[in-house]
């Protein structure tokens, strides 16, 4: 069933989120945004705010190109006990955060903004899923990392690629993956609600 929602933008390079939102029958366009706006940390901020931050960041880089439409962004990380692992810089990098989450539990947040740039307004969302790493040998995490299944993926890891050793506790599995399709509908008409 195909949604149609009047000029709706996916501001994401991401081939994950625009999977998601395709086999949820949403009708879009795709704009990158500049990718200087997920950088920079802002200090003392939780990764709940962070992660907000960036998907925010993301709809306004998009929002000062174009006159109308219904912005959708997203930006998603994994957290353990605070600490923010974002996406790997190189294959060191992610065998350091696999190992750091072998045999662990830790978040994954994803956040979310819908901003209406003909209105001015914007809201935005968190989503949360707790997930459950098996133990890992350095071996395992390897021959993982040799597949480059954690390129341009937060935490090191590509849980819609099914590996056996990762398993979704609570949550939504597209949350993880990137978007939560499922919450789009609650959320667009939360925005069609807020006043200018």
């Amino acid at each position: 069933m195909k949604r149609a929602i009047k000029d709706l933008i996916l501001a994401s390079q991401s081939p994950r989120r625009k999977a998601l939102l395709e086999e949820a029958g949403y009708e879009f366009t795709v704009m990158a945004p500049d990718q200087s706006v997920e950088q920079g940390l802002c200090s003392g901020c939780t990764p709940e705010q962070m992660v907000s931050d960036w998907a925010l960041r993301k709809a306004l880089d998009i929002a000062r190109q174009v006159q109308q439409g219904l912005i959708l962004s997203a930006d998603t990380i994994a957290e353990l006990d605070g600490q923010i692992l974002g996406k790997p810089r190189d294959e060191d990098h992610a065998f350091k955060m696999l190992r750091l989450l072998s045999g662990r539990v830790h978040r994954v947040l994803t956040g979310v903004c819908l901003l209406d740039v003909r209105r001015a307004v914007y809201l935005q969302k968190m989503e949360v899923a707790v997930m459950r790493m098996d133990p890992l040998t350095d071996q395992q995490i390897e021959e993982y990392v040799a597949t480059d299944g954690w390129v341009g993926k937060a935490g090191a890891f590509g849980f819609q690629d099914g590996p056996d050793w990762l398993h979704l506790e609570s949550g939504l599995a597209s949350a993880v993956v990137g978007l939560p399709v499922e919450r789009l509908p609650k959320w667009i008409a939360e925005l069609a609600e807020l006043q200018e």
